[in-house]
């Protein structure tokens, strides 16, 4: 059998780039070899894509160092040709260019912005070229909280209350304490109930975001607002839910078809025992393995249970989803769900969420890999 050439690319612009580096990491020590022939690419977080550069099959976040995709000796960088389609990829040698030979698909392990948002997605729909997760409205309409809320309100699924600011014309000098007042008031009219969370729209891996717990407090708003501009000129003032955050993963590895839902999943905060404001920040996620676990299924009733699987398969269709997306919900204590957020490109780490939980559903990661990539081949 002749074995598929795969493109994997991973780094990229956004501030998730040591998270897509690992996730990268994590797909190549597992990709089926005997069925796939996987080409590394990294993209430096100025936007340059590269092969030969350090293998990114070492890395992980065991020492505490997040992994950066740079130009090293030996590497070299990557060259496009739209028109040529699966056979336009080519690495520079000085004057010349090599084919990488006809590339077969793209698996984008990249998550945020310039990754995750419709931009490469876009890119290898120019090309023609088949790829790995959802396409570019979905990928374009999750990546902004703020459209995904419009998209899944407008499918009739609950979401949390909240609004959303444009602070590009705000105060920079005085880091928007001068708008304060009208940031409050907004929330005030709004009818929003502390605690209160404040992200950016555009962002992942909770990059800026910041819980508001005093109540009418302008400084400490405007403060919340000015760290999420920092990710995105869109931000978000959501109402903090009385609910645990229970994860679904979706699979949709072929166009057309139903999509799959996994037993949901919860991160539970360990931290939680000595700091009950605590919540799932990046540190948790990445850095202190100590700080949260994974429990799936989640300790809830059966009928709870199914309820968040179906509005997770209802989410995912609502969006335009395909190829695979995490649906994040919130279960209020009456067995109520609400969608928090969905995740098109989510961690894929051989420990995350995503791939835990088809592991659970009886998927093993490394047959995820190979039903994602084989459902796309033409």
């Amino acid at each position: 059998m002749t074995k598929k050439r795969i493109v994997v690319l991973y780094g990229g612009k956004a501030d998730e780039h040591p998270i897509s580096c690992i996730s990268a990491a994590s797909v190549l020590n597992a990709i089926d070899t005997e069925r796939f022939e996987p080409i590394p690419v990294g993209i430096t977080k100025n936007g340059s894509w590269i092969v030969d550069g350090e293998d990114p099959r070492g890395w992980n976040l065991d020492n505490g160092t997040l992994p950066e995709v740079k130009a090293v000796e030996g590497s070299r960088e990557v060259v496009l040709d739209i028109a040529l389609g699966q056979d336009g990829f080519f690495a520079k040698n000085g004057d010349s260019l090599e084919s990488f030979g006809h590339v077969d698909a793209v698996f984008p392990v990249l998550h945020g912005p310039f990754g995750e948002d419709g931009t490469v997605q876009g890119l290898l729909e120019m090309m023609n070229v088949p790829y790995v997760g959802c396409g570019v409205l979905a990928s374009a309409a999750c990546m902004d909280k703020h459209y995904t809320k419009v998209l899944l309100a407008a499918a009739g699924i609950p979401v949390a209350p909240g609004i959303t600011l444009d602070a590009r014309s705000y105060d920079k000098d005085s880091k928007f304490a001068a708008n304060g007042a009208d940031i409050l008031a907004q929330v005030q009219a709004a009818g929003l109930e502390y605690p209160l969370f404040v992200k950016p729209s555009r962002a992942g891996s909770s990059f800026g975001v910041t819980k508001v717990e005093t109540e009418n407090n302008a400084d400490e708003l405007a403060a919340a607002v000015f760290e999420a501009s920092k990710h995105d000129w869109r931000v978000l003032i959501e109402q903090g839910i009385n609910g645990r955050e229970i994860e679904c993963a979706v699979l949709a590895p072929k166009a057309g078809e139903q999509p799959r839902v996994s037993w949901p999943g919860e991160i539970v905060l360990d931290s939680r025992a000595t700091d009950e404001d605590s919540f799932y920040d990046f540190d948790s996620k990445y850095m202190d393995s100590s700080a949260s676990h994974v429990e799936v299924p989640a300790n809830l009733p059966a009928e709870t249970l199914e309820r968040v699987r179906q509005t997770a398969a209802k989410a995912f269709v609502a969006v335009d989803g395909m190829g695979l997306s995490r649906v994040d919900s919130f279960v209020t204590p009456d067995g109520g769900v609400m969608v928090n957020e969905i995740n098109t490109m989510p961690g894929f780490t051989s420990i995350s969420m995503y791939p835990k939980a088809w592991e659970a559903t009886g998927v093993g990661y490394s047959a995820l890999i190979t039903e994602l990539i084989e459902g796309i081949l033409r």
